[in-house]
């Protein structure tokens, strides 16, 4: 029996991430979505996305990899064989996500917008700021997205507070957890960052009331997923002038529809659910080490509970 290990997406990177497995493992039987040859063969499935039903028809399937740090896309497949599904743990990916948030929360909080508006009127017009000790920032998500973004914006003096489900610690960050601890959170945010998994408890969350619960003025950045977003709550919540502005880069339906209000919203920003991209070189190692463990017989890394999501 081949052991195959099979790329399933239709993103292009394929022959990059076989170049990357075989510096590692040697020649392999690697396929391609438009490739697969006889499936009976895939022992290992690299996936982002896979039409439902789909892992389930690879009969000699051991264990599935997402291609993302979030697995919601490969839950949502009520077909998904049982076998152990794990996730990638990318530094390179974690850096492109702090990044996106300080780039929009810092455009936001020094008032970039405005002061580009004054040039295209040709006006000089000093704004009043407002200090940096006096804007919080609320990341919602204290994973490893989470914790390193909460630190970064920590370290360039924003007060910082992060929730998550269960409790956490962190060093210079002030944390909040669990339902009572939520809304306490939103009401200390001025800036909120969205770093969530997507599951079942947390679909819908920022719902109006979540958005009601933010200071007027407050900032939304997510980057995440559109799932947790009740579209016409945030739309409500940005007209009546509560929210002052958005950084959107997932969405409840992706591609965004053309006609989709987000598009033309004088308060939104919109970006291709590009904050993060999956990058080979640097998510590559987790992989391999799995793929050695996994035919060794030993405990795998990075395993996701399907019943809590992540």
């Amino acid at each position: 029996m081949s052991q195959a290990i099979a790329y399933i997406s239709r993103d292009t990177d394929g022959l990059h991430w076989k170049k990357v497995l075989e510096g590692a493992l040697g020649p392999i039987d690697y396929r391609t979505l438009d490739n697969l040859g006889n499936t009976d063969d895939i022992e290992i499935a690299l996936a982002w996305k896979p039409d439902r039903g789909l892992l389930a028809s690879f009969k000699n399937i051991r264990l599935i990899v997402s291609l993302g740090m979030g697995v919601d896309h490969l839950l949502a497949d009520d077909k998904l064989p049982d076998v152990p599904i794990v996730r990638i743990m990318d530094d390179g990916l974690v850096g492109q996500m702090s990044e996106y948030a300080i780039f929009w929360a810092l455009r936001h909080h020094r008032d970039i917008d405005k002061y580009a508006a004054s040039q295209r009127a040709k006006q000089w017009k000093p704004l009043d700021f407002v200090d940096t000790i006096h804007r919080r920032v609320g990341v919602m998500g204290l994973g490893t997205i989470g914790q390193d973004t909460a630190r970064k914006f920590a370290a360039l003096g924003f007060p910082t507070a992060g929730w998550s489900r269960t409790a956490k610690a962190l060093t210079d960050i002030e944390t909040f957890h669990g339902k009572d601890g939520f809304e306490k959170f939103l009401a200390r945010t001025d800036i909120l960052v969205d770093v969530l998994p997507l599951t079942r408890d947390t679909r819908g969350i920022l719902d109006a009331a979540a958005f009601a619960r933010l200071p007027k003025g407050a900032y939304f950045i997510n980057m995440a997923r559109g799932g947790h977003v009740v579209d016409d709550a945030l739309l409500a919540a940005l007209e009546s002038g509560h929210l002052a502005g958005a950084a959107l880069d997932v969405f409840n339906q992706e591609p965004l529809p053309a006609d989709h209000r987000y598009w033309t919203h004088p308060k939104v920003q919109v970006t291709p659910h590009i904050a993060g991209a999956t990058n080979p070189r640097t998510a590559s190692p987790g992989i391999i080490e799995n793929i050695k463990r996994l035919r060794s017989g030993q405990a795998l890394i990075n395993t996701v509970n399907p019943k809590t999501g992540y």
